[in-house]
């Protein structure tokens, strides 16, 4: 038997220990409790008709029901759907029948939205709603307690428990296939690569639709607390690590630029973290080193996808090898079971030697099955042989240390010249007057493209195209300058996080998605 829900019936583990935190609500869940209400959801979806192997989408905003909805889902061999209650109609639509899900859990406020699609999701019969009554569904609070003896359905690590469904940067969402193996090896990654023990507690802002979850999932798998913010704001979140005395910081780069720029005293409020997270983006190197100088707390700067569930198969800094940022430029090396090397962008067969740049495999046992229903887009990027195409490029060193440079999609070739946006990015982030700062390309008949640059300056501050000009002749080769200035008020990011070029390029002119 191997599923991962057997990680809630450990007897190492105090019953009476709290699991998870949710400030806004007042609750904590101790062990026995997230443990009773796992049953007692997943045994009222068995009687619903749910059985292993049906797919049921989670509609929630971040919320305890969310995790619970998880782990009942996966309790009974289900596959869990997770979505964002940002999602719009449509958006959910294409989800819930990609998918072909039989269920979907919400609240009153998605299930408005459900109804009016409803008529054109004709696989969904059950609505399971949480705190309120939504049309044709069954009330969460309705199902009774789970026999005792309630065990978690016999599942193989090969068998299916969740779609991910990418963020959508380039046309529809793909669903990334993940398995209970999958995530078994990822919460044991997680859990070993931040040195997770049942003292720690880990505050988590990362959204439950996302499988940022999973460092969340790894405290409660190492016996800690996780406490839960439905969304970053920066006086809460410090306000909570000091209540919690919070050990691990979930982190990402805005996160971290916001911490640089707080309060004198932050500091002291931060004190109980001995390590914070950052992913889902390049951490710019500047900002990180500003970070460190003030904080001196360890930054674990992590890489991986959806299709690798974070680092499940992936890399990451560790804190006590303080070596590995390479100067603050890093994501670091390998962890738990990973494979990786560098292939040639135009050939994935061959492998690059040390220190040249091209795109990001990997290989290990938290690598996704492929996508849900796309068997050509699988094959682009599943190879036969296990390694998977990351779509990133990067650059690795003879001591197996990752350097991202950018993604594939994003690289600009002007006049034959590769241009990674990220380099340029870090070199305009320093200038005074820049408070965030995103390359792109735009085409060009002649040059095929060229690299534009959208600032949001810093308030009080202006920048001219002279000026523009003048800084980065002085701090980079003449082709990477970027032959336009176009100043916005702010950048289009998913969950306000993960910066979107392609919206940029279809905003300013570009086609290219």
């Amino acid at each position: 038997m191997s599923n991962v829900t057997t990680l809630l019936d450990a007897k190492s583990v105090p019953e009476a220990k709290a699991a998870l935190v949710c400030p806004s609500r007042n609750e904590t869940y101790n062990y026995k409790k997230l443990r009773d209400e796992m049953n007692r959801i997943g045994h009222g979806l068995l009687t619903l008709g749910v059985k292993k192997g049906d797919r049921v989408c989670i509609y929630l905003d971040s919320s305890p029901e969310y995790l619970i909805s998880y782990f009942a889902l996966w309790r009974i061999g289900a596959v869990a759907v997770p979505t964002n209650i940002v999602y719009k109609g449509e958006e959910l639509l294409h989800v819930l029948n990609d998918a072909g899900a039989i269920a979907v859990i919400t609240d009153r406020q998605g299930g408005g939205v459900i109804s009016s699609i409803r008529k054109d999701a004709p696989t969904v019969s059950r609505i399971i709603c949480v705190g309120g009554s939504c049309e044709g569904s069954v009330a969460w609070e309705s199902f009774p307690p789970a026999p005792e003896n309630m065990r978690a359905a016999n599942c193989s690590t090969g068998d299916l428990c969740h779609i991910q469904y990418t963020a959508g940067t380039t046309g529809k969402p793909k669903g990334a296939m993940l398995t209970h193996g999958n995530w078994m090896t990822s919460l044991d990654t997680e859990r070993d690569a931040l040195r997770l023990r049942p003292v720690d507690t880990y505050l988590g802002i990362y959204p439950m639709g996302h499988v940022g979850l999973s460092w969340g999932l790894a405290a409660i798998r190492a016996g800690g607390t996780y406490v839960m913010m439905e969304r970053f704001e920066l006086e809460h979140y410090l306000a909570l690590a000091e209540q919690y005395e919070a050990t691990i910081l979930a982190g990402m780069p805005p996160v971290i630029h916001s911490l640089v720029h707080a309060a004198p005293g932050t500091e002291e409020r931060l004190r109980h973290a001995r390590v914070i997270i950052s992913g889902g983006g390049g951490l710019l190197p500047a900002v990180w080193e500003a970070f460190d100088r003030r904080y001196h707390i360890p930054v674990a700067n992590s890489y991986g996808l959806s299709e690798t569930i974070v680092i499940g198969s992936g890399t990451t800094t560790l804190p006590e090898y303080p070596h590995l940022t390479k100067n603050y430029q890093s994501v670091g090396v390998a962890v738990g079971y990973t494979e990786m090397k560098i292939v040639d962008t135009t050939d994935p067969e061959k492998e690059l030697p040390f220190g040249e740049t091209g795109e990001v495999a990997l290989r290990g046992p938290a690598i996704a099955q492929g996508y849900w229903n796309l068997p050509d887009a699988t094959r682009e990027v599943f190879r036969p042989d296990g390694w998977f195409l990351t779509g990133d490029i990067g650059n690795l060193d003879a001591d197996g240390i990752l350097c991202i440079t950018d993604r594939k999609k994003d690289m600009i070739i002007m006049s034959g010249w590769k241009i990674y946006p990220t380099e340029v990015e870090n070199v305009i982030i320093r200038h005074p007057a820049v408070a965030d700062v995103a390359v792109f390309g735009l085409p060009d008949e002649r040059k095929g493209e060229f690299p534009v640059a959208a600032i949001v300056c810093r308030p009080g501050t202006a920048l001219t195209e002279a000026e523009f000009e003048a800084y980065c002749r002085d701090h980079m080769a003449g082709y990477k300058i970027p032959r336009k200035l176009i100043i916005v008020d702010s950048l289009p990011r998913v969950h306000g996080w993960k910066l979107l070029r392609r919206d940029l390029r279809q905003k300013f002119g570009g086609s290219r998605s």
